[in-house]
C-alpha cells in the first residue's frame, strides 16, 4: 500500500485544485466516503447517536459534509464546532467523529482544541471513535481512522500510532501520479505466494543452504538463535560457524570460525555474536561477492560494526544491491553514518542508495530501504521484543527466507521483517510484554505465517 507524507498529501490536494477539481468536490467525496464507512461498519445506523467534532480547517469541512448526509438518518446528531462555547455533550452518543485537526496540525495543542480532544477521549463511554484522515494531533484515541487517498507516513511512524485503531483508506479521486512518494506499507497479503504449499516431491536441496557466521567465545547463543531461526523459517540446510557447537540445536550443522567454507552455500549471514573480527568479515564479504559464489549476504550486529569507519566518518562500504542486506539498530546505524540518525526515512533512503544495499533499519516501525530509493514501512512489532536476541532471530529469518527465494530478495526481506514483528505481537498477547524471550518468537512464527496465507 502506497504511503505519502503530510506535506505530499497537501501538495496532492493543491495539484488537484490546479487541475480543475474544486476543493468543494474533494470535501464532498471525503464526506461521502465517511458516510459510506459508517453505513458499512454500523448496519443499524438509524439507531445510532452521533456526535461530530469539527475544526476550522478542511477536516472540519469534511465533518460538516458528513453531518449534512447524516441528517434525519440517525437517531440523534450533534455537531460541535471548535468555536462553540458551553456545549453540553450528548454523553450517550454511540459514534463520535473526530474532524478537528488534519495533517496541518502543529504542536503543542492548547486551548479549545486540547479541551475537545480530551472530551472525545473521556466523555463518551458508549461511543466508538472515528477519526477523519488521522486522529487529531495523534492524541485522539480512535477505534477507526478513515484516511483519504493513502496513509500518512507521520501517523504510521508516530509513537502515538496505536491511536489510529483500524485503518481504512478511502479513495476520493486523487490522481495516482500525485501519490508517488517512494514510500509504501507492508501488508500480510503481500507475502501470500511465498507461503504457498510446497511441491509434493520437494527435498532439502530445494530450499537453500544458509551459512551463519558468528558466536565468538561467550556469545555462541547469538549464533545458535540465528541458525535455528533460519531453519525454522524453512531453509533446507543451515550451517553455523561459531566458537563452540555445544549450544546448537541438533538440526544445525557446524564449522569452525577459523575454517569457513562457502562452497555449496546459497546465503551468507554474518555478525551475531561475532566480536571485532574485521579481517574475517572483509574476507568473507569479498569471497561471497566472487562470481564463483555470488551469495546474497545478510550483515548484522558485530559485522556491521566491522564495516563502520572510526572517528565519526561514514563507512565507505559498498554492496551489491539487493544481494547485500544490512540490518542495523539505531546505534549501529549511527556508527555506519558516522553521526546520529536524524530523519529515519531520509537517512535510510540516502544510505541504501549511496552504498547500494538493502537496509533494514530496525526499531519502532522498521524501515526497509531498497537500493533504488524506495522504502517500505513495516507495521508489526511489540515492545516485548526489546530484549537481547530479538535481532539475532531476525537475521536468521531473513537469511532463511532469502535462501528459499533468491530471485525474490526484496519480497523475502520484507516478509521476514513483517513475520518477526507479528510473531512478537502474538507472543506478547500470550505471554505478556515482560515475559517474551527471543526464542519465543519462533513459537509464534507459524501463526504469523498463516496470517500471510
Amino acid at each position: 500500500m502506497r504511503v505519502v507524507t503530510n506535506a505530499q498529501s497537501r501538495a496532492a490536494d493543491l495539484a488537484m485544485f490546479e487541475r480543475g477539481t474544486p476543493v468543494e468536490t474533494l470535501m464532498e467525496r471525503a464526506g461521502s466516503c465517511l458516510f459510506e464507512f459508517l453505513e458499512r461498519e454500523f448496519p443499524r445506523l438509524g439507531e445510532q447517536r452521533v456526535a461530530i467534532f469539527c475544526g476550522t480547517g478542511n477536516n472540519g469541512a469534511d465533518g460538516q459534509v458528513l453531518a449534512r448526509l447524516l441528517e434525519r438518518r440517525v437517531a440523534e446528531l450533534q455537531v460541535i464546532q471548535v468555536t462553540d462555547a458551553d456545549i453540553v455533550y450528548d454523553r450517550d452518543a454511540t459514534i463520535v467523529v473526530d474532524a478537528l485537526l488534519g495533517t496541518g496540525f502543529r504542536e503543542p495543542i492548547e486551548g479549545r482544541y486540547a479541551e475537545l480532544i480530551r472530551a472525545i477521549n473521556e466523555d463518551f463511554p458508549k461511543a466508538k471513535i472515528v477519526a477523519v484522515d488521522l486522529p487529531s494531533a495523534m492524541l485522539v484515541r480512535a477505534d477507526y481512522t478513515v484516511t483519504f487517498a493513502a496513509p500518512k507516513a507521520e501517523m504510521l511512524l508516530s509513537p502515538r500510532a496505536h491511536n489510529i485503531g483500524k485503518l481504512v483508506v478511502a479513495d476520493i479521486g486523487i490522481a495516482a501520479d500525485l501519490l508517488e512518494s517512494g514510500l509504501a506499507l507492508s501488508e500480510a497479503h503481500d507475502f501470500r505466494r511465498l507461503f504457498a504449499p510446497r511441491v509434493i516431491d520437494a527435498n532439502k536441496g530445494n530450499f537453500g543452504h544458509v551459512l551463519l557466521v558468528g558466536g565468538a567465545r561467550g556469545k555462541t547463543g547469538a549464533a545458535a538463535m540465528s541458525g535455528l531461526a533460519a531453519l525454522k523459517m524453512g531453509a533446507g540446510l543451515v550451517t553455523v560457524a561459531c566458537a563452540s557447537a555445544s549450544r546448537l540445536a541438533p538440526e544445525l550443522m557446524t564449522q569452525e570460525l577459523d575454517d569457513i567454507d562457502l562452497a555449496r552455500k546459497t546465503v551468507l549471514a554474518i555478525g551475531p555474536g561475532l566480536g571485532a573480527r574485521r579481517k574475517l568479515v572483509s574476507r568473507l564479504l569479498f569471497e561471497a561477492a566472487l562470481p564463483t559464489a555470488n551469495l546474497p549476504t545478510v550483515i548484522d550486529a558485530d559485522a556491521l560494526n566491522c564495516l563502520a569507519k572510526e572517528d565519526g566518518v561514514e563507512t565507505d562500504f559498498h554492496g551489491r544491491g539487493m544481494q547485500t542486506i544490512l540490518t542495523p539498530h539505531p546505534g549501529e546505524m549511527a556508527r555506519l553514518l558516522g553521526a546520529p540518525v536524524v530523519d529515519r526515512i531520509s537517512d535510510a533512503r540516502a544510505f541504501a542508495k549511496d552504498h547500494e544495499v538493502c537496509l533494514v533499519l530496525k526499531g519502532y516501525r522498521t524501515l526497509i530501504a531498497m537500493p533504488d530509493g524506495n522504502i517500505w514501512i513495516n507495521p508489526t512489532g511489540s515492545p516485548a521484543m526489546s530484549k537481547g536476541g530479538a535481532g539475532d532471530i531476525l537475521t536468521g529469518l531473513v537469511a532463511g527466507l532469502v535462501a528459499q527465494w533468491p530471485q525474490e530478495i526484496a519480497l523475502a526481506v520484507r516478509a521476514a521483517v513483517w513475520l518477526h514483528g507479528r510473531a512478537g505481537e502474538l507472543a506478547a498477547d500470550a505471554l505478556t510484554e515482560q515475559c517474551v524471550l527471543a526464542t519465543d518468537l519462533l513459537t509464534y512464527l507459524p501463526q504469523a505465517i498463516r496470517e500471510c496465507r
